[in-house]
């Protein structure tokens, strides 16, 4: 593969995609360390960051979502942060925080979002759903634009990935996000426990993987250099083509996502002409098609195929179709059963 030049304010950099794609595979290696049986997870984050897209991750309490990130933190490299939802937080707390210093005097200083500056290249909101909607909204510019309006002036974040999980379990005091919220995300992925019965037993009985801390530590830091993720993100997405025939393909299954019961798809138990109240937007159908291409780049093609679109079609899409309350409740399979049927009536070219 080429050379691709990528213009960067005044400065030209020449990104060699062929060393990325190795320093990508060490990145997924490194991670494969610390979380073991999750490839497929560990997969889609690095797609999601090379695609400069931010993730929602889901699964229950236990299951590895602050380790995984953790991880992918060291070996990003750059600033990490973390903010625990809970049903206080406040805006201001992701600005500032304030105490009595020793002397009695109050003072303020920076919160967690601004604490490393242009270095925050991975902000970790853990429990979302547990902090009020006026949090969501800050979230959303934050995510949106990459920056923030704070003592009088602006801060800018250039490298930042939002990664946030869900707590699914408990009800009572959460919020749920808006559509607007989740759309902002490339990715909802979700972490369930590995599904073989070796790696489930090293997770249980090898004591290596009991000490979090000691487990992150002995991965290799850097490995992506952060501040150049931009830069290669943009020039993957400029090397990796897509066909008029891939592109019809898309079109066809975001049409039928949008009308299910138009395209002829049926789901047990399920009205199909009533299922759907929104479909995915135009920014959805962009993301899928980022993720796809750099799918594609990870495995070596200058191309991406309808594989590639598939593999990330339903954590990049299934979120923001929106079910009528009828079948909100029931959205994780319901979801599922959408996506597999659409993929056995839209005819692969």
């Amino acid at each position: 593969m080429p050379l691709d030049k990528v213009e960067n304010g005044d400065s030209a950099e020449r990104i060699d995609l062929d060393e990325w794609r190795t320093r990508a595979r060490r990145f997924e290696a490194e991670i494969a360390k610390a979380v073991v049986g999750q490839q497929r997870v560990i997969r889609l984050l690095t797609i999601a960051l090379f695609a400069r897209g931010h993730v929602l991750l889901e699964g229950d309490v236990g299951v590895g979502k602050t380790t995984l990130l953790r991880a992918a933190a060291r070996c990003v490299g750059g600033a990490y942060e973390r903010i625990e939802g809970t049903i206080d937080l406040m805006p201001g707390d992701f600005i500032y925080h304030t105490y009595l210093s020793e002397d009695g005097r109050p003072r303020v200083e920076e919160g967690p979002v601004l604490r490393a500056g242009e270095d925050l290249a991975i902000f970790f909101f853990n429990e979302i759903n547990r902090a009020r909607p006026q949090v969501h909204s800050l979230l959303l510019r934050i995510m949106a634009e990459r920056s923030v309006s704070a003592f009088n002036r602006e801060f800018r974040f250039p490298h930042l990935v939002v990664f946030a999980d869900r707590n699914r379990v408990e009800r009572e005091e959460t919020f749920e996000l808006p559509a607007a919220a989740r759309d902002r995300f490339l990715m909802e992925i979700s972490i369930g426990l590995p599904p073989d019965d070796a790696t489930r037993r090293a997770l249980a009985f090898d004591s290596r993987f009991h000490d979090g801390d000691r487990l992150i530590e002995q991965l290799q830091e850097g490995v992506l250099e952060y501040d150049r993720l931009n830069d290669v993100a943009r020039a993957i997405q400029s090397e990796i083509k897509t066909s008029e025939v891939l592109e019809s393909y898309v079109l066809a299954l975001w049409q039928a996502v949008r009308n299910p019961h138009d395209a002829g798809i049926e789901i047990a138990g399920v009205d199909t002409s009533r299922l759907v109240a929104a479909g995915a937007s135009p920014r959805g159908l962009s993301y899928l098609v980022r993720a796809a291409r750099v799918s594609a780049w990870l495995d070596g093609r200058t191309a991406a195929l309808p594989e590639d679109v598939r593999d990330v079609f339903f954590e990049t899409m299934a979120h923001r179709i929106f079910f009528e309350p009828a079948y909100e409740l029931r959205r994780e399979s319901i979801a599922r059963d959408l996506v597999d049927a659409l993929f056995k009536r839209i005819p692969v070219p």
